[in-house]
């Protein structure tokens, strides 16, 4: 029997195996969340107890971020030669051990050491997540789904905060990666027993016992066994001849790339600029330790509801603009939230609504990366998307316990990372539609 199966998933009705996959890739996508705000909210702490300046800070908040740039483009590759979920179970052993070994780090530059190895782990896995929640979603709900994926991140840092606000209080800052450890290490039996395989890299990869594993997938998603495997998809002029890396750039993508790569490094300098450093400068801005805390979990609040309402509006407006009324609108709130961050009740209010803004940012680019790309090179196409951004996640609180340290205002920190996000509009706007390659892989929601 012959089923196009890509067609048939493309337009078909989501399955519950289907949900239930991509339900468990938001809930992954929740340690992201956890892991940020977790030296986000313990950065004080930490300072506290080992006496750090704003640089050394910084290095801390920068050094797990580092290491998902590097997992995200080094070790998320991998997932395109022997599967995305082999890659992901490892990752999730890297992140375990890393946050388990961080709760008894001796010091700064063993603490930095650690948070890198356990932000490799989480920079390896999601690019896997995000191709998989985009290869099990249906044409209408893929937009939908990679918003909710996306929104796992501040489901993740509003739950993981108030707990880890609960653990500082009762049992100091390290006690919050213990905690991190034993959840990570708790999800590993479900990914073995819930989370399927890549589709679409069966297919293209055509590995030993593919055609039996694709049998067992279908079977799941309630379809009929096939007696072969479908073709590969052809490919774009020039891409069978070059290494993954440089398929990146071939025809159309020549231009898609880079600009995919500004965009994601411009969101995410102001995304972890925002996450980082909120908290803490509230508490420069004249307020309280805790009401530091509660304005990161503002923003992470507002991110849940940014990233759902993007998704739902996905599925009826077009995704470009979207994401540039998105990129404007968190610009400007940048702006009036550096005007108003010493204003209890106002700066809170404004931190839930750049949460919104810059949590749908970054849906919109996580949805549009992956229709850019064909199968058997989309998780590097997305993982260095992602670690290109990462690099710009390296920068900002590096860039920013600089500033402070040169004696720059709460206000003023604001209104320099609004600018970024206007620069994105431009990237955003020159991304256009998907190569013929791509397109006969999987169909998009309409740029």
């Amino acid at each position: 029997m012959k089923l196009d199966i890509r067609e048939t998933i493309n337009q078909g009705v989501m399955s519950h195996f289907q949900v239930a996959a991509i339900t468990i890739c938001i809930v992954l996508n929740m340690l992201d969340g956890f892991d940020v705000l977790a030296m986000a909210f313990t950065a004080s702490s930490i300072s506290a107890d080992w006496h750090l300046n704003g640089k050394q800070l910084g290095m801390l908040l920068s050094a797990g971020l580092f290491g998902m740039a590097a997992g995200s483009l080094f070790l998320a590759p991998w997932a395109d030669r022997v599967g995305r979920r082999p890659v992901i179970l490892l990752c999730l052993g890297m992140i375990s051990g890393g946050m388990l070994l961080s709760a008894w780090a001796p010091g700064i530059i063993a603490l930095a050491a650690l948070r890198a190895v356990t932000g490799i782990g989480i920079g390896g896995m999601l690019a896997s997540l995000n191709v998989i929640t985009s290869e099990y979603s249906s044409n209408r709900w893929r937009s939908a789904a990679i918003s909710l994926q996306v929104t796992g991140y501040p489901i993740g840092a509003t739950i993981g905060g108030s707990i880890a606000g609960v653990l500082l209080m009762h049992y100091g800052w390290r006690s919050v990666f213990v905690f991190g450890a034993l959840v990570t290490a708790a999800m590993i039996p479900f990914v073995l027993l819930c989370l399927p395989e890549s589709l679409d890299f069966l297919i293209a990869s055509r590995g030993v016992g593919a055609l039996t594993k694709l049998n067992a997938l279908l079977a799941k998603l309630g379809h009929e066994k096939v007696t072969e495997l479908p073709p590969r998809p052809d490919p774009a002029p020039g891409v069978a001849k070059q290494s993954k890396f440089r398929s990146l750039f071939v025809g159309s993508l020549a231009l898609q790339t880079p600009m995919i790569w500004a965009s994601f490094f411009l969101v995410m300098l102001c995304f972890y600029f925002v996450l980082s450093w909120t908290p803490k400068l509230l508490v420069a801005a004249g307020m309280s330790a805790q009401q530091g805390i509660t304005g990161g979990v503002l923003l992470n609040v507002g991110g849940i509801v940014g990233g759902t309402l993007f998704g739902f509006v996905s599925s009826r407006i077009r995704l470009k603009p979207l994401l540039w009324t998105s990129l404007a609108l968190t610009s400007a709130l940048m702006l009036c939230f550096g005007l108003f961050a010493s204003t209890l009740t106002v700066a809170f209010v404004i931190a839930m609504l750049i949460g919104a803004g810059i949590f749908a940012c970054m849906a919109g680019l996580y949805a549009f990366a992956p229709i850019l790309y064909p199968a058997d090179t989309r998780v590097t196409g997305m993982g260095w998307s992602i670690g290109i951004g990462r690099v710009g996640a390296v920068v900002a609180p590096l860039t920013a316990g600089a500033l402070v340290d040169a004696g720059w205002a709460t206000g003023h920190l604001y209104y320099a990372f609004s600018v970024p996000l206007l620069i994105a509009i431009v990237s955003v706007a020159l991304l256009g539609r998907q190569s013929q390659a791509t397109r006969s892989v999987s169909r998009p929601a309409t740029p």
